[in-house]
């Protein structure tokens, strides 16, 4: 079945993110985490870091209407380097106000707010921020007040 997903890279910080957007979400993960230590070794290949064995392969969260979000771990062992910028947000789009409020609030903790939420002229209820770990969204609820 067809899906839309977001992919994330972090720094490291994979496991701590996605437990967090699991609270906020009220979600479980969609398959089993994998581990960097779960991939199997290849000839020729350096031997994984020991610092880098439990760092996040794969994660699945499914998140509002049939999103899913991804992600890994961006090991330098493995020539991986996050550089987060404004280069793409996760637009969410609830089907209540309050539940606007309840995840803009829940993600924005900790981030900074580009747009608080509000009504726009567009017709939507609508706010934007990047959290804590550096990544943006949007919320956009078309729910008339």
């Amino acid at each position: 079945m067809p899906r839309v997903s977001t992919y994330l890279n972090f720094p490291r910080a994979t496991e701590e993110a996605f437990l967090f957007y699991r609270s906020v979400f009220k979600t479980e993960f969609s398959c089993p985490i994998a581990r960097f230590k779960d991939m199997p070794a290849h000839p020729g290949q350096p031997a994984l870091p020991a610092a880098d064995a439990d760092l996040i392969l794969h994660i699945e969260l499914p998140t509002l209407g049939g999103h899913v979000l991804m992600g890994t771990d961006s090991p330098e062992s493995f020539g991986f380097s996050v550089n987060p910028g404004n280069n793409m947000h996760i637009n969410l789009e609830p089907d209540t106000r309050a539940e606007a409020d309840r995840l803009f609030t829940a993600l924005s903790e900790g981030g900074k707010i580009e747009m608080p939420i509000q009504d726009m002229f567009w017709g939507a209820y609508f706010g934007s921020f990047k959290d804590r770990y550096g990544i943006n969204w949007m919320i956009n609820c078309s729910q008339k007040a």
